[in-house]
């Protein structure tokens, strides 16, 4: 079968936080990972969009396009955002090279990785809507649409595990052997910015030989992220929040 040999770091809403990128990059080495799949949101509400986004794009791995990717190219779409968010959307999209937003302009919304798993940045029923999944009604509508086993996403921030074998159930982000007959859709945390009040960037890796899905939690210099985003003039809550994880 297709990827029996690999070890998959998924990783996900790094948005700009290269300190927190490096950091995560380092641990996956260090887990024995071979091939790298990112969730999407690359850039926004960091100071470092052009690091991180050259960063993952040398991984040479598979990426979807997250929402503010999207907002980066596709800005006739910001009715909704938020004037704050906006404005930091503005402030990456001119620091970002004419080619480095062709890369994001031309990232997929969701992808089949290798035949193994699925990867979608919010939900696999719209994925150009970029819905929230926080429960098990949320995930319902991505798992009637999920053709494999296993599909990781993001959006949220926050590290999840929603099992459907009749039922939808959450069950809290822990080491888990997927079970044969039963369909995941797994949130894989933020990199760069937590939400789970556990300040610590987050990423999953697979093994598909085992089926195994792992979290892991990296420590990094959050204060040489806060400084990088008071230096570059952006709103001071998103250096604060790194601190606290949410």
């Amino acid at each position: 079968m297709p990827g029996m040999e690999k070890k998959y770091a998924i990783l996900g809403d790094v948005h700009a936080n290269i300190d927190a990128l490096d950091a995560v990059l380092t641990d996956a080495r260090g887990q024995g990972v071979t091939d790298y799949v990112c969730v999407g949101d690359v850039v926004g509400y960091g100071a470092a969009p052009g690091e991180c986004l050259d960063r993952i794009r040398a991984l040479n791995g598979v990426t979807v396009r997250g929402n503010h990717d999207h907002y980066c190219v596709y800005p006739a779409s910001m009715d909704d955002v938020q004037e704050a968010a906006g404005n930091v959307i503005e402030w990456t999209r001119r620091r970002l090279s004419e080619d480095q937003l062709q890369w994001l302009h031309d990232l997929p919304l969701q992808a089949n990785v290798g035949g193994v798993f699925m990867t979608v940045h919010s939900t696999l029923d719209m994925p150009d809507r970029w819905g929230y999944v926080f429960g098990e009604l949320d995930a319902e509508a991505s798992l009637a649409n999920q053709k494999v086993i296993l599909c990781f996403h993001g959006h949220t921030h926050v590290p999840v595990i929603f099992e459907k074998q009749k039922d939808v159930v959450r069950l809290a982000p822990a080491t888990i052997t997927l079970q044969l007959g039963r369909k995941y859709f797994i949130n894989t945390g933020s990199v760069g910015q937590p939400r789970d009040r556990d300040a610590r960037a987050s990423y999953c890796t697979y093994t598909p030989k085992d089926r195994t899905v792992a979290f892991r939690r990296v420590a990094y210099p959050i204060e040489t992220a806060q400084k990088r985003i008071r230096e570059a003039g952006l709103p001071d809550y998103l250096a604060q929040r790194l601190a606290f994880g949410q």
